[in-house]
């Protein structure tokens, strides 16, 4: 039987007729009903409805109809999603009371079209709000490798589902790092597409003019193959591109000699703990790196984020504020009630700093095809920890984690956060960026330094690793 961690290997043993679709789909909820009792990653399972679904498969394959190329491959995501007749619950309590989704978000049923399995919802910090996943309502969902470590956030469920292979692939969503940081500190691979090139129709918002969608899986490969399988216009959700798709798995063997890359400088090299800075550095160093650039007012861009991101989302959830205030998680609330505080005219402020800072960007990569830079300035912090040390500054641990990400989203770009195969018992990550709708640069070099064993996922050993 094909490794369940590999989407592609069980696609490819299910058009050849080496699985039994129906027993993989069960084998991979007992182990999730098993296993996830300790990795708190899934808030839901569908059982029924991914049985019936791989019955479905295994009756085309035996009367040799076409399949899909995901066929047969289990995968999950945030519980911000909507699937059909199961309740959207984004992380928060108020939400149980809502009628049930009467049809799967767009994500879900492109991923199904091509042959995959949903299998369950998962964990997430509440509405999306945070870069940790310890939610007041469901719990904390801790790092596979460590699990008094966080898993990063708000797609901690779907990183950590990923990284402990529970199934090889998830989908999540990122405002301001929130796949990213995730996948970072779990050790696997994650997407941040081009703001709008994958459809979010069905998927709960948290900050409407910052929100993507992509996918976490433990290979470059398992990456691309979804991606390009969610592409496409849809007209379920106003800011998805009519741009036609741009295939990526036909260019991931393509080699990086034709492309021009440069390691992101100031803001992004500053305020890491040294194993950030080690795996930055052996990055760079496999892909020859010499050229070193700077985003002008980076750090201007990160605020401003803040400022878009808690305005935006405050006003989203501003009735339930002023009705149901005790019902947020409190981490949640308190943001929420400080960004509907947010006079007008910082908010206006921050998107003409938008403006000019995707201009400076857009010149930056008239000059160059990819940039690289840190995930987030440390490894996975503890649970219950609220400051750390870095560069002998104490700083709070949870708005830190998106220092690196938060203005890379701010404008849209596609990164993909990989991870870096170097010593240590905790995993770390790498961004590699691209401009708008060149996804396919940025797998490519993904493919390269995968291909040289530069990056790979975290050795999932089931078991605490000690600090």
């Amino acid at each position: 039987m094909a490794s369940l961690t590999d989407a592609t290997a069980i696609a490819a043993a299910v058009h050849q007729g080496d699985i039994q679709v129906q027993a993989l789909i069960e084998a991979t909820l007992h182990d999730i009903n098993e296993r996830d009792r300790a990795l708190n990653c899934f808030t839901s399972t569908v059982a029924e409805r991914a049985i019936k679904r791989s019955q479905a498969i295994d009756q085309a394959r035996q009367a040799g109809q076409p399949l899909g190329p995901l066929a047969g491959v289990p995968f999950a995501v945030k519980n911000l999603f909507d699937v059909a007749g199961e309740v959207t619950l984004a992380g928060a309590k108020i939400n149980r009371q809502n009628p049930p989704a009467t049809q799967d978000a767009t994500a879900i049923a492109r991923l199904e079209q091509a042959g995959a399995i949903l299998v369950g919802a998962l964990n997430m910090d509440e509405y999306a709000y945070g870069f940790v996943t310890v939610n007041h309502h469901y719990g904390a969902t801790p790092n596979p490798h460590a699990p008094q470590r966080v898993a990063g956030g708000s797609s901690g469920g779907s990183a950590a589902a990923v990284a402990a292979q529970l199934v090889p692939l998830t989908l999540g969503s990122d405002t301001n790092g929130s796949i990213r940081v995730p996948a970072g500190l779990c050790g696997v691979y994650g997407l941040k597409p081009t703001y709008g090139r994958l459809s979010r129709a069905g998927a709960a918002l948290f900050s409407a003019s910052l929100d993507h969608i992509g996918p976490f899986a433990r290979s470059v490969r398992d990456v691309a193959l979804s991606f390009d399988v969610m592409q496409g216009a849809d007209p379920r959700d106003p800011v998805c591109t009519e741009k036609a798709p741009t295939p990526t798995l036909p260019t991931l063997a393509q080699g990086i000699d034709d492309l021009k890359i440069a390691l992101l400088g100031d803001h992004f090299e500053r305020g890491m703990q040294p194993e950030i800075a080690s795996a930055v550095d052996s990055v760079a160093t496999a892909l020859g790196i010499s050229q070193k650039v700077v985003l002008p007012e980076a750090a201007r861009a990160r605020a401003a984020a803040y400022l878009i991101t808690a305005s935006e989302g405050s006003q989203l959830h501003l009735s339930r504020l002023q009705t149901r205030l005790m019902e947020f998680d409190p981490a949640t609330r308190d943001r929420f009630v400080a960004g509907a505080l947010i006079p007008q005219s910082w908010y206006l402020q921050a998107q003409r700093l938008r403006r000019w800072f995707r201009d400076q960007v857009r010149a930056v990569f008239e000059q160059v095809d990819i940039l690289i830079a840190p995930t987030t300035p440390c490894v996975a912090p503890l649970i219950t920890q609220e400051t750390m040390m870095i560069e002998g500054r104490s700083v709070l641990v949870r708005p830190h984690l998106g220092l690196y990400t938060q203005p890379l989203s701010f404008i849209g770009l596609p990164v993909l956060s990989v991870p870096v195969a170097q010593a240590g018992s905790l995993p770390v990550g790498v961004q590699i960026i691209a401009a708008p709708y060149q996804e396919a640069k940025v797998l490519r070099i993904a493919q390269w330094l995968e291909a040289q064993g530069i990056v790979a996922p975290a050795a999932y050993k089931n078991r605490a690793i000690a600090d």
